[in-house]
């Protein structure tokens, strides 16, 4: 009897340890999936966080692409209206070349004829190298059309020709420098977007790389516009 007793009194005393044990270990168990949970939490915030701070630089950057397009588009547009002014004026010159007035006319009705949104950058290389080469060949015209003009004394003396000149001159130097900044603004983006790891979330948002302004042939300063007044205009050659 007496063996009897001490072999449950073995036993029970056992079962107390082994139900220790499963406790000791349910609750370092418990703690672990704690633990763990706390640092997935923390990996989950600290995601979020940096993708909701990379999400903010691209808009802010595509923001600044957008307008320094806008502030182009402005100067350009800026030009395109002095035109119509210009010509008038260079008109009523006698005998001014006519295939030069519609030279310039034919050009600034090709820029009008392509179509960009004013407020936002374009996407497409394509597109934007479409509207380069009408404004180009914009360029190109005005700045026959000035070298044409010095060779007629009663516009380099017309008052209003001298202030459609210099307006003319500072919309130059403005779509010269407002070109510069979107190129800037264009790179700082393209960087952003192409740079890890912030190209993943411009990858899964769906921020796709701008093109920019290319340089030309001469490109790199603007039509000449300023003229050699003090020069005698070129004599005329009499006809046979």
């Amino acid at each position: 009897m007496r063996i009897s007793c001490a072999w449950y009194l073995a036993a029970r005393v056992d079962l107390v340890e082994i139900s220790r044990t499963i406790h000791d270990r349910m609750n370092k168990f418990a703690l672990g999936c704690v633990v763990v949970l706390v640092v997935l939490l923390f990996v989950a915030v600290f995601a979020a966080l940096a993708v909701g701070g990379s999400y903010n630089r691209l808009v802010r950057l595509q923001q600044t692409v957008d307008q320094s397009w806008a502030q182009v588009q402005n100067v350009y547009q800026r030009r395109a209206d002095l035109i119509p002014n210009l010509v008038n004026t260079v008109s009523g010159a006698a005998n001014f070349e006519k295939s030069t007035l519609v030279e310039v006319t034919n050009a600034r009705a090709s820029v009008g004829r392509v179509r960009l949104d004013p407020n936002k950058a374009p996407t497409d290389a394509a597109q934007l190298q479409e509207f380069q080469a009408a404004q180009g060949q914009l360029s190109n015209a005005l700045s026959r059309l000035l070298v044409v003009v010095e060779r007629y004394p009663e516009l380099r003396a017309n008052q209003n020709f001298l202030s459609l000149q210099a307006q003319l001159e500072g919309t130059e130097n403005r779509i010269s420098v407002e070109r510069g900044n979107f190129n800037s603004a264009v790179q700082n983006y393209n960087v952003a977007v192409r740079s890890f790891p912030t190209n993943l979330v411009a990858g899964m948002l769906g921020f796709a790389p701008r093109p920019f302004f290319t340089a030309q042939t001469g490109a790199e300063r603007p039509p000449p516009v300023q003229f050699d007044f003090g020069s005698p205009a070129p004599a005329a050659t009499a006809s046979p």
